[in-house]
């Protein structure tokens, strides 16, 4: 069994793959003071709640946007599990034949959802992940990684809007939106929510007219928020960067 080990700006996420079956998983919040030590407390608890074997774990792999998170968690899996974890970046092997300015700048993230949707999807591919920042990003029918966007995620807009306007409270985003609110509450959960999708569905229309009829697989903690609002449809595929995460594992594994 492998462990997968997703560090994004709001939230880790925690896999365990038995060959392709994902057995385990689980999200805690990143937090840039904990130390290794911490973590490892973290993981333990979490093996032991969901009832698997931390001796059958014979290999892991960290993609991270945190690297100081990233440096305590590669500790932290050291000293629980006694494997050396493989961390996503330069000089490690995606299958993807990386076509942007500056490849060593591609975030390790975008990088394991691009080798998941080359591998799982047909070509040419628009990859939506929605995280802390929304990034869409464009595989062509090569294969090749040849870009896309990022733009401020969900939950950034709601606090921006929210902190910029001294009127305007913080508000959750459960609930129906109408199309047109009534109150205040549901005009701001109407603007983000249905300015979001409306810019999501104009993202894959500019991006076919480059790349021509493609898929489209979405990924993201605010997916399942935000998918009945587009007028696209499109696969949604909570684990694509943990699928990620996996089969670069297998390119790399000695």
């Amino acid at each position: 069994m492998i462990l997968v080990t997703d560090i994004g700006n709001t939230n880790i996420v925690f896999g365990v793959f038995d060959g392709d079956s994902l057995v385990l998983e689980s999200r805690i919040d990143t937090d840039r003071n904990r130390m290794a030590d911490q973590y490892s407390v973290i993981m333990k608890q979490v093996f032991d709640l969901y009832g698997v074997d931390r001796k059958k774990i014979d290999g892991a792999v960290i993609s991270s946007v945190v690297p100081p998170v990233g440096d305590q968690m590669k500790m932290s899996v050291q000293n629980l599990f006694g494997v050396t974890p493989l961390m996503v970046g330069a000089g490690v092997k995606t299958g993807l034949n990386i076509r942007i300015d500056d490849p060593s700048t591609l975030g390790a993230d975008l990088a394991c959802g691009a080798a998941a949707a080359k591998e799982l999807y047909p070509l040419p591919c628009i990859v939506i992940d929605l995280g802390t920042a929304t990034k869409v990003f464009a595989i062509d029918k090569n294969g090749a990684l040849i870009g896309g966007i990022i733009a401020p995620g969900v939950k950034i807009s709601l606090e921006a809007l929210a902190r910029g306007a001294a009127s305007l409270p913080m508000i959750s985003l459960e609930g129906h939106a109408p199309v047109i609110g009534t109150n205040t509450v549901d005009c701001m959960r109407s603007g983000v929510l249905y300015g979001h999708a409306g810019m999501l569905d104009s993202f894959i229309d500019r991006f076919q007219e480059e790349l021509g009829e493609a898929s489209v697989v979405a990924t993201g903690g605010f997916i399942h928020v935000l998918k009945d609002y587009c007028k696209h449809k499109f696969i949604v595929n909570p684990q694509l960067v943990m699928d990620g995460m996996r089969i670069i594992y297998n390119k790399n594994k000695k």
